[in-house]
C-alpha cells in the first residue's frame, strides 16, 4: 500500500475523538500528534481500559512464556463470535519502554497476507490493517530479537465500530521473556495444562492453494503434489515439530521424500502421549477445483491429557519444504473445547537440504539447521523470491472443526447455538471424492450386518472399476464399509437411542503382555418416547502387545493399520506392520514378527468396456499474445467396444499469454493556426491529440505539434521606402559616436520590458494557444526609432484529448 495512506486507527480517531474522551484529553492528543518522537503517532490510552476486552485476544502460537533469540513465532489477533474489528495496530516493545525511540522496539514482524496487513507508513516497525473492513482475525510472524534483549511486550489496539479500544494489559497484551542459558534444553513453548472434561472429536480439512496461477515462478507443471498428511493429537510431553527445533528423522523423510512411514513409526512409539494418529491421502496434482476433487480430511479426538494437535505435509517437489501446524491447543482457558480453528499456511524449511528451488538436486545441509519459515529474501533463485522483501503468498489453509463432544463437559462458558447444533446434529456424510477420471459401476446393495445383536458390526458394499482414464490420478477403493448393529438396534428406530460413532480405541493398558483397551461413544439423541438409553456407551477388549515379557523377549509396538489390498479386483494380499521398541535385555536376537499378511477379496474382475489412453499434453496456445484456446486429446484403446463408450476424446480450455503490444494512435492534424504576426515574417502551428497511449511495448507516439513559417505582407509600404530605410541605417551608423555624447533624456534609445508570463491556455484540452508579450519600456522621440514596437509570441498547449 502507498505510504500516503493513513492507518485506519488514526483516521477514525479524528472522527470519533469525543467517544474516547475518557482515554484521551485534548492536551494529550495535541501533544501526541505534535510530538516528533519515533512512532509518535501510535496513540496509547491514558485512562482506565474499557470493559469488554474479553471479546478480543492476542495469541502467540503455542502460548510460550519464553522465546529463543532469532526464532519465529506466529502471532494471531482474533475476535470471538459475534464480535469483529475494523482496524488494529500491533507493536513489540522492550519491557518498560514507551516506543518513542527506535531502540525501544524488539524483534521484527513479517507480513503473511498483504491483503489483510501492512506496515504502518509513519511507523515501519508496527503492523496495521491494509483495508478498512470487518474482520475476525489476522496473522503475522514475529522474529524474536537478539540475545540480551530481555522481556518483550506484544501489544495490540483494535478498532471496533467507531470506538477505539486500547489495551495496556489483559487479553490484548502478551509478555514473553528471553529464555536463559540454564533452560537451553527446555522447550520454549511451555503449554498450560488442560482443564476440560470429557473428550472432543474434530475434523481436519486441508485446502491446498499452491498452483501455477497463484505461484507462477518456476512452477513444476508435471510433478506438483502434496504428500500424504501425517500428524497426531498428543500431549505437551511430545512435540512432532516446531519452529526453532531440529527435524527428527521422520520429519526429514516427510520433508525431503514425502514419505510418512517413519513419522508414523515415531508417533506410534509415543503411544502413551498420543491419542489419535492423523492421516490423509496425498494429492496429485497439488490443486484441483473442489467440484472435481474434495479437499482431503481426517478425523481425530482429544482429551484432557492429549489436547494438542500437530500435522505436516510436503510441498513437492521441493528440497525440504512443508506446511503444517505445531502443537495447536484445542483446549480453552475456560475448560472447554475450541469450536473452530482456521489457519493460513506458508511453507517452512526443515533445515535438512540446502536446495533453493523446487527441483534442486539433493544437497544435504551439514550441519543440520533449525526449522524456520521461508521468506521472500532467502535466495534469488527461490520461487518465492521478492527483491523488495514482500510476503510469501499463502499456499494452503487448514480448517479444524469440532464435530462432536463426549462425556460430561465442565467448561464454565455456556454453549452457544453453534455448539448445540454441532453436538446434536447427525454427522454429515463425507462428500464423494471420486475423481472424474475414475469410471465405476453402481454400488451393490449393502450386505447383511456382521452382528446379530446390538453390538457394533460392519456391512459392506462393492462397485467395479470400469475405466481409469488418467493413470497419474489414483482411483479410490472399490469396497465401502459402514458400521451397523443387529435387527432392532438400528439408529433409525425411533424407540432407540441415536448414537455417535465409536471414538478411536485407546492404547493398550500395558506395554508388555496382555492388557485391555477401550473405546467410547455417546448419546446424540434420546428416544422419542422419553425412555432411557440402554445401548452401551463403552466397550473393552483384550489386547496383547508383547506375548512374552521375559528378558529374552523383545518389546514391540501395537500393529499398525492394514495396507490397501494389492489387487484392484479378485484376490490379493494386504499387510500391516509394527516396530521393535526394545531389543531383548539378555542381548539375544529379536524373533518377533514385524510384518503380518493375509488375503483380501476385491470385487470380481471384469472386462473393461471403455478403455482410454491418458490425456495428451496441452497444445500450444492458439495465439501468440493475449487470450486464446488450447486443446488436448486421448484415444480409445478398446476399438471393439466403441458402442459402449461415450467419454469425450477432446477437451479445450482458455489460455492467457502476455498482453499484445498496443501502438500509439493519434487524431488527424488540426487546421493551421493564423499567422502570429500581422505583417512581415511569422509562424503558424497545428496540433493533434493522442487517442490511445502505447502499452505492452507498442510503438511510441510521434510529435503532436508542428510549426511552419508564414509571411503576410511587408510592413513598410510606398515608393522609395526601402531606399529610405537603408539611408536611415547608414546615417545611424555614421552618427553613432555623436549620439553617445548627446544627453540620453533628449535622445533616448528603444528599451523593452522583460517577457511577461505565458497567458492561460485558451482551452482545457484538445489543443489551445498561449501568448506572452514584451512591452516597450521607453520609446525614442526621434523619428529614427518608429520601428520600436511591442513584441508577441505564441505556443501550443493542452494538446491531450478531451
Amino acid at each position: 500500500m502507498g505510504a500516503h495512506l493513513q492507518p485506519l486507527a488514526l483516521r477514525l480517531l479524528a472522527l470519533t475523538f469525543p467517544l474516547v474522551a475518557k482515554g484521551f484529553s485534548d492536551e494529550t492528543l495535541e501533544k501526541t500528534v505534535k510530538s516528533e518522537g519515533y512512532c509518535s503517532r501510535i496513540l496509547r490510552a491514558q485512562g482506565t481500559r474499557r470493559e469488554g476486552y474479553n471479546e478480543f485476544s492476542l495469541r502467540v502460537e503455542g502460548d510460550p512464556e519464553f522465546y529463543k533469540p532469532g526464532n519465529s513465532y506466529r502471532v494471531t489477533l482474533s475476535a470471538a463470535t459475534p464480535a469483529y474489528f475494523r482496524g488494529f495496530t500491533l507493536i513489540a516493545l522492550k519491557e518498560g519502554k514507551e516506543g518513542d525511540k527506535e531502540e525501544d522496539h524488539a524483534g521484527t514482524f513479517q507480513i503473511i497476507d498483504e491483503e489483510e496487513t501492512q506496515f504502518m507508513s509513519n511507523c515501519p516497525v508496527a503492523v496495521t490493517e491494509s483495508t478498512p473492513r470487518r474482520r475476525t482475525r489476522i496473522q503475522v510472524f514475529w522474529t524474536a530479537p537478539p540475545a540480551g534483549t530481555g522481556c518483550v511486550i506484544l501489544k495490540a489496539s483494535i478498532v471496533q465500530k467507531r470506538i477505539i479500544y486500547f489495551q495496556d494489559e489483559g487479553s490484548l497484551t502478551k509478555k514473553i521473556c528471553e529464555q536463559d542459558s540454564a533452560s537451553e534444553g527446555v522447550t520454549d513453548k511451555p503449554i498450560l495444562d488442560c482443564c476440560a472434561c470429557g473428550t472432543a472429536k474434530y475434523r481436519l480439512t486441508f485446502y491446498g492453494n499452491w498452483s501455477e496461477k497463484t505461484h507462477p515462478k518456476d512452477f513444476p507443471r508435471r510433478t506438483n503434489h502434496w504428500s500424504a498428511i501425517i500428524g497426531s493429537s498428543h500431549s505437551k510431553n511430545y512435540i512432532l515439530w516446531e519452529y526453532g527445533g531440529y527435524a527428527s528423522e521422520g520429519v526429514k523423510q516427510v520433508a525431503e521424500l514425502g514419505s510418512p512411514v517413519k513419522m508414523e513409526e515415531e508417533i506410534r512409539q509415543q503411544s502413551d502421549e498420543v491419542l489419535t494418529v492423523i492421516k490423509a491421502k496425498a494429492q496429485w496434482p497439488a490443486w484441483q477445483p473442489l467440484n472435481v476433487r474434495a479437499a482431503p480430511s481426517a478425523e481425530f479426538s482429544v482429551d484432557r491429557h492429549r489436547h494438542l494437535m500437530s500435522f505436516l505435509t510436503m510441498l513437492g517437489p521441493s528440497p525440504d519444504w512443508n506446511v503444517g501446524l505445531s502443537a495447536e491447543d484445542l483446549c480453552t482457558k475456560d475448560c472447554g473445547w475450541v469450536q473452530r480453528v482456521v489457519q493460513d499456511l506458508i511453507p517452512w524449511d526443515a533445515g535438512t537440504d540446502s536446495g533453493v528451488s523446487y527441483e534442486s538436486p539433493n544437497k544435504p545441509t551439514v550441519p543440520q539447521e533449525k526449522i524456520r519459515p521461508l521468506t521472500s529474501l532467502d535466495h534469488p533463485q527461490s520461487p518465492f523470491y521478492d527483491p523488495e522483501g514482500g510476503s510469501i503468498k499463502l499456499v494452503a489453509r487448514v480448517v479444524i472443526e469440532r464435530i462432536a463432544r463426549k462425556g460430561e463437559q465442565c467448561n464454565i462458558v455456556p454453549d452457544n447455538i453453534d455448539d448445540i447444533v454441532a453436538d446434536l446434529a447427525p454427522e454429515e456424510k463425507e462428500e464423494d471424492d471420486t475423481p472424474e477420471t475414475c469410471i465405476y459401476s453402481n454400488w451393490s446393495p449393502w450386505s447383511a450386518c456382521s452382528s446379530s445383536t446390538c453390538e457394533k458390526g460392519k456391512r459392506m458394499r462393492q462397485r467395479m472399476l470400469k475405466a481409469q482414464l488418467d493413470l497419474s490420478v489414483p482411483c479410490p477403493d472399490t469396497q465401502d464399509f459402514q458400521p451397523c448393529m443387529g435387527p432392532g438396534c438400528s439408529d433409525e428406530d425411533g424407540s432407540t437411542c441415536m448414537m455417535s460413532d465409536w471414538i478411536t480405541w485407546s492404547p493398550c493398558s500395558v506395554s508388555c503382555g496382555m492388557g485391555t483397551r477401550s473405546r467410547e461413544r455417546y448419546v446424540k439423541q434420546f428416544p422419542e418416547d422419553g425412555s432411557m438409553c440402554k445401548v452401551p456407551t463403552e466397550e473393552t477388549e483384550k489386547c496383547i502387545v508383547n506375548e512374552e515379557c521375559s528378558p529374552s523377549s523383545c518389546l514391540v509396538t501395537e500393529w499398525g493399520e492394514w495396507d490397501e489390498c494389492s489387487a484392484s479386483c479378485g484376490t490379493g494380499m494386504k499387510r500391516r506392520h509394527r516396530m521393535i521398541k526394545m531389543t531383548p535385555a539378555d542381548g539375544s536376537m529379536c524373533k518377533a514378527e514385524t510384518t503380518e499378511a493375509e488375503k483380501c477379496m476385491m470385487p470380481e474382475c471384469h472386462t473393461i468396456p471403455c478403455l482410454l489412453s491418458p490425456w495428451s499434453e496441452w497444445s500450444d496456445c492458439s495465439v501468440t499474445c493475449g487470450k486464446g484456446m488450447r486443446t488436448r486429446q486421448r484415444m480409445l484403446k478398446s476399438a471393439a467396444e466403441l458402442g459402449d463408450c461415450n467419454e469425450e476424446l477432446e477437451q479445450a480450455e482458455k489460455c492467457m499469454l502476455p498482453e499484445c503490444p498496443i501502438d500509439c494512435e493519434l487524431t488527424e492534424w488540426s487546421q493551421w493556426s493564423e499567422c502570429n504576426t500581422s505583417c512581415g515574417k511569422g509562424h503558424m502551428i497545428r496540433t493533434r491529440m493522442i487517442k490511445i497511449e502505447p502499452q505492452f511495448g507498442g510503438t511510441a507516439c510521434p510529435e503532436t505539434v508542428q510549426r511552419t513559417k508564414c509571411r503576410v505582407r511587408k510592413c513598410l509600404r510606398g515608393p522609395g521606402m526601402e531606399k529610405r530605410r537603408w539611408k536611415e541605417a547608414r546615417e545611424k551608423r555614421r552618427s553613432e559616436q555623436a549620439k553617445k555624447a548627446i544627453d540620453s533624456e533628449q535622445y533616448p534609445v528603444c528599451r523593452l520590458k522583460p517577457w511577461t508570463s505565458w497567458t492561460e491556455c485558451s482551452t482545457l484540452c484538445g489543443g489551445g494557444i498561449q501568448e506572452r508579450y514584451m512591452m516597450v519600456k521607453k520609446r525614442s522621440k526621434s523619428t529614427q526609432f518608429t520601428s520600436c514596437k511591442d513584441k508577441k509570441e505564441l505556443r501550443a498547449c493542452n494538446v491531450h484529448p478531451c
